[in-house]
């Protein structure tokens, strides 16, 4: 078991500390075979160096407090489930490359500052709808992300092992430190932006769009240097601030890596700059909640078609009664036919409460079908309808549109259909190579930055009709 003297020092709420979730029913958590091995793991990761640290995690939720009030936007998107086997510095790369040009092109054409989140260094546990799965007649555990047990359909695979959370560590440790050199080693110069776009994406009919507001940020960027505002003086021109988040779904990894800050007295939860709450775990008796509510991280809340605004409200309430701007995004996920159905009444309770959140569309989870060829798919016109659904209820209600919150990847894969290439059904299998659900590439997320960065200029000039998906062609 995990010392908590070591990570509690009375900063947080008198009736909270690190371990008191642990009184509390837990969902979506693994049955180990053997709890003296994942005692001893927990007690080895408490010793470790923290991942992330209290001031990084404060500026960020700085950064959202802004995005709260309509100042910037919120860009938070990656992996679905990150992998032990696919681990290298390329991938890290181009996957932050096309955080890169989505962000150019919401800040550029959209005219607005860009909070990068990414779904990256602690992505590993999923939830699961199901404890187990059948294959061909074969009954076993459910795959449930590498930080727990392997992807491999053998029941030995399949079988938890607590030692998993120490590579989910050091990889995430590994990720981290390229991430911050490329974000402030000079790769994230703006300078470099026609260079970061990626070999497979240099042919597509996103590339020219994406081209032209890079020749406009060339321009600009010559017109400020002749008059003596360049990279090398300036840094915020050479460099950027980019964020780590993911899904607290493991409690005993994440309690292990809870601290206290020495500045402030406060715990802090610094496996990533930012979590959250699933869906499926978000009871407010639960033991999720209950580790939430103490740590002063921004956190996020997945809000699906179950919740009700009474049960909104009582949440936000819980992880939030202090109403700190910054500190709580709702993650909305409800499927592009049932976004103006549900958000409504969610956006109205937590207005008329005078509440303060930001506001972010997740329109993966609830647009997930499965193709006629077998494969699970998310179409792309589903994406770009909620994402368009979200903008147009926060435009009838006066609020504000934060943020989308994306699974995808740098790499050209065809787990999505449509698109400018329309990858159709049949062209699922040619480059399906998700661990779990299926994520935009890197043609398809910059499409969406294009939308979005309209959605946002419409907004900005006040219209009452938002354009069509094609309007940014």
């Amino acid at each position: 078991m995990v010392d908590d003297r070591k990570l509690f020092a009375g900063g947080a709420q008198a009736d909270w500390s690190p371990a008191s979730w642990r009184s509390k029913p837990v969902e979506q958590s693994p049955v180990y075979p053997d709890a003296g091995a994942l005692a001893a793991v927990e007690a080895q990761l408490a010793g470790f160096p923290p991942l992330v640290f209290a001031g990084e995690a404060r500026k960020l939720k700085r950064s959202l407090g802004a995005v709260a009030r309509g100042e910037a936007f919120l860009l938070q998107g990656g992996d679905c489930a990150e992998a032990f086997a696919e681990h290298a510095a390329d991938t890290i790369r181009d996957s932050f490359r096309v955080f890169l040009q989505m962000a150019l092109v919401l800040t550029f054409a959209g005219a607005v500052p860009v909070v990068k989140v990414g779904r990256i260094a602690g992505q590993f546990a999923k939830p699961r709808s199901a404890p187990t799965e059948t294959v061909d007649g074969v009954e076993l555990p459910s795959y449930r992300g590498d930080i727990v047990n392997d992807i491999a359909f053998e029941a030995a695979a399949r079988v938890p092992d607590p030692k998993r959370q120490l590579d989910a560590y050091r990889q995430s440790a590994a990720t981290l430190n390229l991430l911050r050199a490329f974000a402030g080693g000079g790769y994230a110069n703006l300078e470099n932006a026609h260079r970061w776009m990626l070999g497979f994406v240099a042919d597509s009919p996103q590339s020219s769009r994406y081209a032209a507001v890079a020749d406009r940020l060339t321009e600009s960027l010559e017109f400020m240097r002749a008059i003596g505002l360049d990279a090398e003086h300036h840094p915020e021109l050479r460099q950027t601030e980019f964020y780590t988040s993911h899904e607290a779904l493991l409690l005993g990894y994440e309690q292990a890596l809870a601290r206290v800050d020495s500045t402030s007295g406060d715990s802090y939860a610094t496996s990533g700059h930012m979590i959250w709450i699933g869906d499926r775990t978000r009871q407010p008796d639960g033991a999720h909640v209950e580790f939430f509510r103490g740590v002063k991280n921004p956190i996020g809340l997945k809000c699906g078609p179950s919740m009700t605004a009474d049960g909104l409200l009582r949440l936000v309430d819980l992880l939030n009664p202090a109403d700190e701007a910054g500190r709580l995004t709702l993650i909305c996920r409800f499927g592009a036919d049932k976004v103006g159905d549900h958000l409504p009444a969610l956006v109205r309770a937590v207005e008329r409460e005078g509440r303060t959140v930001v506001w972010s569309c997740d329109p993966m989870h609830g647009n997930t079908i499965k193709a006629s060829s077998g494969y699970k798919t998310r179409p792309f016109d589903r994406i770009m309808g909620e994402i368009r659904g979200f903008f147009d209820v926060h435009a009838a209600e006066g609020t504000v549109p934060g943020g989308i919150h994306l699974e995808m990847t740098g790499k050209n894969v065809t787990e999505c259909t449509g698109g400018a290439r329309a990858i159709s059904d049949t062209d699922l299998h040619d480059r399906y190579h998700t661990y779990c659900d299926p994520r935009l590439n890197a043609e398809q997320s910059i499409e969406v930055a294009f939308l979005v960065a309209e959605l946002l200029k419409a907004g900005r000039r006040g219209r009452t009709t938002l354009p069509r998906a094609d309007a940014a062609e």
